[in-house]
């Protein structure tokens, strides 16, 4: 199942880079999934879960968002929704010569976290009590 490998890199991204920021914790992930990614969300949701155990983004949210798959023919110009599964001809002049636009994207949209305890105020160099 290479959804347990997606879910473990973006863990492992996510909490690097809240690491490097003082986040203490993660509270949700926003995925961009394209319709051609190969990816099943509920397999990439169960497995995000289990990846996220024990680390800073543990109880975190997984939002997936999906990508239609678009694709535009070369000769006449014309846009399309590929589908499951994918016309790859144009539907208008029928040709196989077809650029994918969208649709096979897999990234981090995406990531919120609670940041590190404030830091403690530098001290005063004015007096607390002043003399009247």
């Amino acid at each position: 199942m290479h959804e347990m490998s997606i879910a473990l890199a973006v863990v492992g991204q996510v909490e690097e880079a809240a690491q490097a920021a003082g986040a203490t914790a993660v509270r949700s992930v926003r995925l961009q999934v394209g319709e051609l990614a190969g990816v099943v969300p509920d397999s990439l949701a169960f497995c995000f879960e289990l990846a996220c155990a024990g680390t800073l983004l543990e109880g975190c949210e997984l939002v997936a968002e999906p990508v239609p798959a678009r694709a535009r023919c070369e000769p006449c110009a014309d846009e399309w929704a590929v589908g499951m599964p994918p016309e790859l001809c144009c539907p208008a002049c029928g040709t196989a010569a077809a650029e994918l636009l969208s649709g096979r994207e897999l990234q981090i949209a995406d990531v919120q976290w609670q940041d590190g305890p404030a830091p403690a105020p530098a001290p005063s160099r004015e007096p607390i009590h002043q003399e009247r």
